[in-house]
């Protein structure tokens, strides 16, 4: 038990079990600013493409990156992502579709 008493210092900064996982932060990082982009451009109907898009992308990346995702605080991250892509995406669809 005297490892729950342990600090974590090695290891990145989403990773709770002391090992580095830069493909898994790296889709983290993407997922999260690719569903920030969406939300926020998909409350304006000039920006359906790019909303549409974004959210698209953000989806994908998302859903891979649940996929290989190793711990708690990298799938936190990433359902916050996919759920900001999620609304871009649809608002997007809403506002004229991925073509317009």
């Amino acid at each position: 038990m005297a490892q729950a008493l342990r600090p974590n210092t090695a290891g990145s900064l989403f990773a709770t079990d002391g090992r580095s996982h830069p493909l898994q932060d790296t889709l983290l990082a993407v997922t999260l600013t690719l569903g920030v982009t969406a939300f926020v451009t998909g409350f304006f109907d000039q920006l359906n493409l790019l909303a549409s898009w974004t959210g698209l992308a953000g989806i994908v990346t998302g859903a891979y990156g649940q996929w290989i995702s190793e711990t708690t605080r990298e799938r936190f991250g990433l359902v916050l992502g996919l759920g900001a892509a999620g609304v871009g995406f649809y608002l997007g669809m809403a506002h004229g579709g991925l073509f317009g």
